[in-house]
């Protein structure tokens, strides 16, 4: 029987004799939607893996009294996968700095770290996301030294991830992955302006060489699920997928985790070989391909019958100049208000139509485990 891939229990694990820590900050959006996008992809290895894996969400500084972009996405995983989650909130919902943290300020990110050491040591979770850790330690409200040993002290095959802005160094230092995600406007942008902002509200997109740009797409698809049913109505979600013909993708567990637990609400296709595209090697099918898949989004936008609609790696495609840039413009100018269109995919020349969106977070790669010697596995980080 061939080996599996990706990440699956912690005490099952024989692709990695060491799970990964994950950092992911920096001042743009997507931190949280990627750590949570990893997550449904380790909850749909698991689910190959004979549904074992349990996974921890932790989240510091997000008390009760206040809502967060990723509440709905949470209550979707909890009701896809119940037998799989665990979460904790700590911490109030203000803002605070250093000279205004409390006594109860650091009870709270005590208590939060304690359950986080004992779960750690458990060695019962394939995935524990440390949410807003960063800032915690920014803060002065934990021990950097004690949380960088126990983060190091992981048990083999533990995935951790860390999220939330000005990750300390001695952390960064031990990480295997580091990505910033960084918050873009192009220069003048305000000033040159000529289409009103909130016609480009709803229109998000992920670009840059670091990860966590396909998995913060998947963070907003389970956002528009829960959504839906915290409203108690349907929000459909579309995934459609370029220069993804064949298969064995980062995101293919994810997706079949979400279509296996809410089938009636999420549609998924792919286009493309399965083979790289490069500049200059365009072949006919490429041409025929990319455009088959921008008709269905096109029609799909304009619709209004989904929520959201994701177009991964729309940006590479366009860069490759399979697809013209002025009919993505104009359907994006045209979309319902109550769309969202999350784009993805690096790119070396910026499309105009990214004069549109109301948040663009380019993925910084500072710092990845296959510079430290680390296989890379197919269906987990290509």
């Amino acid at each position: 029987m061939p080996r599996s891939i990706g990440i699956v229990t912690a005490a099952d694990s024989r692709e990695r004799s060491h799970g990964q820590l994950h950092i992911y900050d920096g001042e743009g959006k997507g931190k949280s939607q990627a750590a949570l996008g990893v997550v449904l992809r380790t909850i749909g290895l698991g689910i190959c893996e004979q549904r074992r894996t349990r996974v921890l969400l932790l989240r510091f500084l997000k008390g009760p009294g206040r809502a967060y972009d990723e509440d709905a996405a949470i209550e979707a995983l909890q009701q896809g996968f119940p037998h799989l989650i665990d979460h904790l909130r700590t911490g109030r919902a203000d803002h605070f700095t250093a000279e205004e943290a409390t006594r109860f300020d650091r009870e709270e990110a005590q208590r939060g770290w304690v359950i986080a050491k004992g779960a750690i040591a458990s060695a019962l979770y394939s995935v524990v996301v440390l949410d807003e850790l960063n800032p915690v330690l920014d803060l002065g409200l934990l021990d950097v030294e004690d949380v960088v040993n126990t983060l190091r002290q992981r048990p083999e095959g533990m995935e951790i991830i860390v999220t939330g802005r000005a990750a300390p160094a001695p952390l960064v230092r031990v990480a295997d992955l580091h990505s910033e995600m960084r918050a873009h406007r192009r220069p003048g942008l305000e000033e040159e302006r000529v289409i009103p902002l909130n016609m480009s509200s709803g229109i998000e997109i992920y670009t840059g060489e670091g990860k966590g740009k396909s998995t913060s797409a998947l963070g907003k698809a389970l956002q528009a699920i829960g959504r839906g049913i915290s409203q108690d109505k349907s929000h459909r979600v579309l995934i459609l997928q370029w220069l993804k013909g064949g298969s064995g993708y980062t995101e293919d567990a994810a997706i079949a985790a979400l279509r296996d637990s809410y089938p009636h609400l999420v549609d998924h296709l792919r286009s493309g070989r399965d083979a790289i595209v490069w500049r200059g090697q365009q072949e006919p099918i490429d041409y025929v391909e990319a455009e088959r898949a921008w008709e269905i989004a096109r029609a799909a936008i304009s619709s209004g019958l989904y929520k959201t609609v994701i177009l991964d790696e729309l940006n590479p495609t366009v860069d490759l100049e399979l697809l013209p840039e002025e009919p993505i413009m104009q359907t994006l100018l045209r979309k319902p208000t109550e769309t969202e269109v999350i784009i993805t995919g690096r790119c070396k020349n910026q499309p105009a139509y990214f004069d549109l969106a109301s948040i663009h977070s380019e993925m910084v790669c500072h710092k990845h485990y296959a510079e430290q010697g680390v296989d890379l596995k197919r269906g987990v980080d290509y």
